[in-house]
């Protein structure tokens, strides 16, 4: 769904003077807690095909507000407030959202306490009254946000050397924060981060205000553009914080471990530049900051986070990466600033618009700047192909991860695999359609969610023919189709890794 634009505060819904001597009784019952007896708690989801739980049915998010509490020691859960702000689109008796892995002390809706219990990874909030269609709500949630988890769920907080920082794709938002942790339900955020002086906190987009009592600093940042809850970044640490001047005046802020900020330093002057090549190919950048967050932590991936791109510290300093290679790295997650971020998947099968571009751009970037040949690349995938089709899935049907783990969907098929159905396009419209389609996608869909149906839609439109079939081979056939302009090319029985980053590194 299309992102509902930001409200007003809701005002509290009228009730009459016996409602309210017993929502001030409740106030300080143990009661409070408990939802009504009618029927038992149960989680929702809106039905996903690949994470069928995640997200929530029956209202739109407008906005967040989010404060954290640090305490200086990232093995210690911090203090939290959320507060969600949002239309209800059918009646609701009760609110169901995404939370795992904290502890909720209270709840309140439109100011007055309200029910709630745990269903699976649902807290579910019932309120005094039942929300009616069309009607506007505030829920406000206090509760703790554990950075401590374990090895089978990874993401959400990931502690560094110095402090914390999220990466929170595909489905963990949630464990750090009560949300509709979903894509199609992307919302505007706003961050207080409290911290030990010393530290610096960051988070997306920019800042807003800072404020220093009692030995602690709290900082405050706003994004302008609606965010997927699986974009949020937050980091603090012992951080220095640096700016540099982008295309058209764009700000761009990176964020360093302030011991290795002499060494990263010519890897961030890249940026500028990069970010210029981008809009030569998708358009002007989409929203109002940009910079690179490198963190001190062992991920085994990069992260688009939305305005400030979480990078391993150690991809830039150390030396067995070559340098076309961490550039390239640098630009595919770029790239998502527009592909995914600005233009976000309306459901997780629609992943391959967002790496399938990103891994496009990645190896576009190196052919012209390294001289690695992009259809050197695109063959090696085609040869690959069917063996990524039969393990993960075709492209825009991939299979559901094994064992619950929510990064298994980030497999070959939806990098190289999907940058293959962009080459195939590309050798099937010719060039000069294939950049048009680029450009009219970001343009048309931004600050938006579209499927993939939109995106064969605007396909045919730009090239003037009905591309149904072929984006049906190419995106769900069990076997990968012949490519255009290359009939040489074949399937291989050989078992290659894909030549790019993504077989180590970034998503």
């Amino acid at each position: 769904m299309l992102h509902t634009p930001h409200s007003p505060a809701p005002r509290p819904r009228a009730r009459s003077r016996r409602r309210l001597r017993a929502a001030a009784l409740l106030a300080s019952a143990v009661s409070v807690c408990l939802v009504a007896a009618s029927a038992p708690p149960t989680p929702l989801g809106v039905g996903d095909r690949l994470f069928p739980h995640l997200g929530n049915p029956g209202y739109d998010v407008a906005a967040y507000d989010l404060s954290f509490t640090y305490s200086g020691s990232n093995s210690k859960p911090l203090k939290a407030v959320t507060v969600i702000d949002a239309r209800a689109t059918a009646g609701l008796e009760r609110i169901n959202l995404d939370f795992a892995h904290g502890k909720v002390d209270s709840v309140e809706v439109d100011g007055e306490p309200a029910g709630f219990a745990t269903a699976g990874e649902d807290l579910v909030v019932t309120p005094e009254d039942a929300l009616d269609e069309g009607e506007w709500t505030r829920i406000t949630v206090r509760h703790s946000s554990d950075p401590v988890y374990s090895e089978d769920r990874q993401g959400g907080w990931v502690r560094t050397a110095d402090g914390l920082a999220m990466a929170n794709q595909a489905d963990v938002a949630h464990l750090v924060f009560p949300c509709n942790d979903h894509p199609s339900d992307k919302a505007r955020f706003t961050f207080h981060v409290t911290a030990p002086d010393g530290l610096t906190a960051v988070a997306n987009g920019l800042p807003t205000d800072v404020e220093r009592a009692g030995g602690t600093t709290t900082w405050s940042y706003r994004t302008r553009h609606p965010m997927a809850t699986e974009l949020a970044q937050v980091s603090i640490g012992r951080s220095t914080v640096l700016h540099r001047t982008g295309p058209h005046g764009l700000p761009v802020r990176d964020v360093v471990p302030t011991e290795h900020r002499a060494a990263l330093e010519p890897w961030l002057a890249k940026t500028p530049e990069q970010i210029a090549w981008m809009e030569k190919k998708a358009g002007r950048y989409p929203f109002e900051t940009y910079g690179l967050l490198m963190a001190d932590a062992t991920t085994g991936f990069e992260l688009e986070t939305q305005t400030l791109t979480l990078f391993e510290r150690e991809l830039f300093t150390e030396p067995a990466y070559p340098q076309w290679y961490v550039e390239s790295i640098m630009v595919h997650e770029l790239a998502h600033q527009w592909f995914g971020n600005s233009v976000t998947p309306a459901t997780w099968s629609d992943l391959w618009l967002n790496e399938g571009h990103a891994t496009w751009y990645e190896a576009l970037y190196a052919e012209e700047t390294a001289d690695r040949p992009v259809a050197e690349r695109m063959k090696a995938a085609y040869g690959a192909s069917d063996r990524w089709r039969a393990a993960g899935g075709p492209p825009a049907a991939p299979k559901p991860p094994k064992n619950g783990s929510k990064t298994g969907i980030f497999r070959a098929n939806v990098y190289d695999g999907a940058a293959l159905v962009l080459y195939a396009l590309r050798q099937e419209i010719g060039r000069p359609a294939f950049e048009g389609l680029e450009r009219a996608w970001t343009a048309t869909h931004r600050d938006g969610t579209a499927t993939t149906a939109d995106f064969v839609r605007l396909a045919s439109e730009t090239a003037g023919r009905d591309l149904t079939g072929f984006f049906q081979a190419w995106l769900y056939g069990e076997k990968t189709p012949p490519m255009p302009g290359h009939p040489d090319w074949k399937p291989s029985a050989e078992t290659a890794p894909a030549k790019g980053s993504q077989a180590a590194h970034g998503e």
